[in-house]
């Protein structure tokens, strides 16, 4: 027999003696804070109260100051959660997938505190804080019990008659529904292994399934309910149906392939009346269920495998056993290296081709299988497809070659794409960055921190700041866990949002045992806002300050909207370091106007919006001298997921472990940046002068064009904007001066004179018109795109007396808020045309 060490022993018996103890409540304070629940969603913070059972762990948020779940649980004045249950996980499991269950809804309460004699909390708010309408939660844990008990009561203390809304706040699930009466939640990733359910175990005084109940003056009402946890949402249905008191009885089963290796990565799907749910085995390929006595068809599953149908036939007071033995499974094995030799992160990409169907991997929220695609954090990973044939494309970004191989993957065969990636594109001095992307710790973005961390190491990003939503987080250990130190930097930073404007700020220093992790509260006056995150912790020459996807009319032009210039928030733009200008999967830089009007095939009503480009040019000639990024703002791994838009920042430093934060600030203040979805450019003047810089000249100036792409992004246009206008005379196009461009990496590499007789600020744009950048993304929404690529300006002096803005507007009127369809196609000159059949 194996010994045990004295370490291992003790843990071994501390975990006995607590469970021994049984269940158990505290709050989390005074050296406790470790105790609290961990997994994905785990939210809690020093003063929270745990409860715990030999089963099950909770958290219940403690009635402080803006005490709320991660950010986008809830928006507006109420949007803060004390006295909801914010985590729940079977014990010892660190695996919390909840992010937020508000019992009849949620808002302030007047106090949260432990019931004496019960391993249970209360949340109480008062009828004088709630319109005369008293309501008490209360939150058990038993031993023996895989979930948590949640009565609540309500008391209408006024003198009038009242209603009040029964439903319940049960935040970001995917996959939900309901059988026989138990509403159910599944986890977002299969893999995490997790699922809640739901029951009403009785209600006194209305009836079980109210959404809503009329309360008489004095009358009072209680509704006890039983919310189960399980390795699935199969499991916790049937945990829950048993504390209702239904007949289920216990189904155990295996799945294991051909060899008798466990299946653990695979389903089983049941279909329950009309709800369609899962459950997963553990690592040994083991199910355990709780199911009623009837025969059932389920299948198991696992991708790479053919399905197996199976009848559960399940006995009352016996239950049923099975064993399901797939087949061995298929797909494609890769080895993928750098010329350095180096296992390196990259993306893969499945193009189901000779009549094979499109693979689905899974969720678009995870890197290991997310629809077509699978994202890895080195290049030594396997990929389990259905059997068939697949263009399969490997990438790392846009400075690396791609892998492009056919394979035919056989039942239980296993093809291999072995290959390099080589690192084509030349950006010695400068470093791909993404200012503005998130993970789960946002809240309204549920894919894993891991899953972006390794999404941003696949693209080659190598500078990404942390900015979770109204949270300061940190990446490190994460990057650090996955490996993938020497390939990503990152800093400690924030998006601070409302209903507003939203910021980017960074660096700064999280405590996360603090709310929020101790980062300040945004206000919808911008210029409070960037003061605020200026300030906090200390002032510090390093601090970035940047508008998110903003509304620049309503910033600098129209404040309250109304249809009226009024010069918007002035003075925001001396407080803020940049904004972003590329946000989202379109190239409108040469759009020519300031509104665009669309219309959905098959919809009546046409649509209008800004283009937030067009608009930054018009204030650039206003002499708001912003600085622009470009971002994805990731909130999901395909289709949203990083790169598309990057921006690119001059560095002292290419090696990803030796970019600092200070090294790179005042080159971003200083608006060295160039953005772009495929081309990589180096402008400068002849005398060296590039994107941000200021340069003298009398006549004009002559500047040098150099534009890389890797071998998935095309550029057949080049045009030079002076002062926001496509200067026709500096407009190069593969058609019109096929000599410029070239095959290869290096597709331009010109010096372009341009003549200038006032002040002026040159951008040069790249453009692959015609094109696209599927090779790159796929089937996924940034591949729609056209490649395009452009710096920040270069300000030239020409009378001597320095750079002075001109003023135009290019030809339209400074954009005001209130701006219908109709409007914006008058001011465009453009007629109404008819709807667009909708597509059969």
């Amino acid at each position: 027999m194996k010994k045990l060490s004295i370490a291992t022993a003790w843990m071994t018996m501390a975990l006995a003696l607590a469970l021994a103890q049984g269940a158990e409540v505290f709050e989390a304070n005074l050296g406790r804070e470790a105790e609290l629940p961990k997994g994905k969603e785990a939210d809690g913070i020093r003063g929270d109260f745990v409860l715990r059972s030999d089963k099950v762990e909770a958290l219940v948020s403690q009635n402080a100051p803006n005490r709320r779940a991660n950010m986008s649980t809830f928006y507006g004045e109420d949007g803060v959660t004390p006295g909801c249950l914010f985590d729940l996980t079977l014990r010892g499991s660190n695996n919390d997938q909840l992010i937020c269950y508000g019992p009849t809804g949620h808002g302030l309460v007047s106090y949260v505190r432990v019931v004496e004699g019960r391993s249970a909390i209360e949340s109480v708010t008062t009828a004088a804080k709630n319109k005369g309408i008293y309501k008490r939660h209360v939150y058990e844990v038993k031993d023996g019990e895989s979930g948590i008990w949640i009565t609540t009561t309500l008391r209408n203390e006024t003198d009038k008659p009242d209603t009040v809304g029964l439903k319940d706040d049960f935040v970001r699930f995917n996959d939900y529904g309901v059988a026989d009466g138990i509403r159910w939640y599944s986890c977002v990733d299969p893999d995490h292994k997790a699922g809640y359910a739901v029951t009403v175990l009785k209600a006194e005084g209305l009836a079980a399934n109210a959404e809503k109940v009329d309360l008489a003056p004095g009358k009072e009402v209680r509704l006890t309910r039983f919310l189960a946890v399980g390795t699935s949402a199969l499991q916790a249905w049937g945990l829950a149906a048993q504390m209702r008191g239904d007949k289920v009885f216990p189904v155990t089963g295996k799945m294991v392939d051909e060899a008798g290796k466990p299946v653990s990565r695979g389903r089983l799907f049941a279909k329950m009346g009309r709800a369609e749910m899962w459950a997963y085995p553990d690592a040994d390929g083991l199910l355990s269920l709780l199911l009623p006595a009837k025969s059932i068809n389920v299948i198991a599953q696992d991708i790479g495998r053919t399905d197996l149908p199976l009848t559960l036939d399940v006995k009352e007071g016996v239950g049923a056993t099975f064993e399901a033995k797939l087949s061995l499974a298929g797909g494609v094995d890769f080895s993928i290296t750098d010329d350095q030799g180096r296992s390196v992160p990259c993306k893969a990409m499945f193009e189901g081709i000779k009549g094979t169907a499109q693979p689905e991997l899974g969720p678009i929220m995870r890197a290991h299988g997310c629809k077509d695609q699978w994202h890895n954090e080195n290049g030594k990973f396997f990929v389990a497809l259905p059997a068939g044939s697949y263009k399969v494309r490997v990438t790392r970004g846009l400075e690396y070659s791609s892998l492009m191989q056919e394979v035919t993957v056989a039942p239980g065969n296993v093809a291999i794409v072995k290959g390099v990636l080589k690192r084509v594109v030349d950006t010695t001095g400068w470093v791909c960055s993404d200012f503005h992307n998130h993970s789960t710790q946002s809240g309204d973005n549920i894919c894993g921190t891991d899953d972006r961390v390794i999404n941003i190491g696949a693209e080659n990003i190598e500078f990404a700041p942390t900015t979770e939503h109204n949270r300061f987080y940190d990446w490190e250990p994460h990057i650090a866990k996955l490996g993938l130190t020497p390939y990503i930097k990152t800093v400690k930073g924030i998006e601070l949002t409302g209903s507003r404007q939203h910021f980017n700020s960074f660096p700064f220093e999280p405590d996360p045992m603090l709310q929020d992790g101790g980062a300040p509260v945004w206000n919808d006056d911008p210029r409070i806002t960037a003061i605020t995150l200026r300030r906090h912790q200390g002032e510090s020459p390093t601090r970035w300050i940047q508008f998110n996807h903003p509304d620049l009319s309503n910033m600098f032009i129209d404040r309250d909207r109304d249809g009226i210039a009024d010069g918007g928030f002035v003075g925001v733009g001396n407080l803020i370091d940049g904004t972003e200008v590329q946000n989202g999967n379109e190239a409108s830089i040469l759009e020519g106007a300031p509104f665009r009007v669309s219309r959905a095939p098959g919809s009546l009503a046409a649509k209008v919006a800004t283009v937030r480009e067009f608009i930054w040019l018009q204030l650039l000639n206003q002499g708001h001298r912003l600085v622009a990024t470009a971002v994805a703002d990731a909130h999901a791994i395909y289709g949203n997921g990083v790169a598309g838009w990057l921006t690119y920042v001059q560095s002292a430093a290419d090696d990803p472990t030796a970019i600092t934060w200070e090294d790179l600030a005042p080159r971003s203040k200083g608006g060295r940046i160039v953005l772009t979805n495929g081309p990589y450019l180096n402008v400068s003047t002849a005398t060296g002068e590039g994107p941000g810089d200021d340069a003298r000249s009398g006549t004009g100036v002559q500047l040098k064009v150099k534009i890389q792409c890797t071998d998935w992004v095309k550029v057949n246009r080049v045009q030079v904007l002076v002062n926001g206008r496509p200067d026709p005379k500096l407009n190069f196009t593969q058609a019109s001066h096929a000599a410029m461009f070239k095959d290869g990496v290096v597709v331009f590499d010109q010096t372009l004179s341009v003549p200038l007789q006032q002040d002026a600020h040159l951008i040069v744009v790249a453009l692959g018109e015609g094109t696209d950048l599927s090779g790159g993304y796929g089937t996924s929404a940034q591949s729609k795109m056209m490649p395009c690529g452009y710096n920040n300006p270069i300000y030239v002096d020409v009378d001597g007396n320095g750079f002075r803005a001109n003023g135009d507007t290019l030809g339209y009127d400074l954009p005001v808020g209130g701006v219908t369809a109709d409007k914006a196609k008058a001011i465009l000159g453009v007629n109404d045309q008819p709807p667009v059949p909708a597509a059969k």
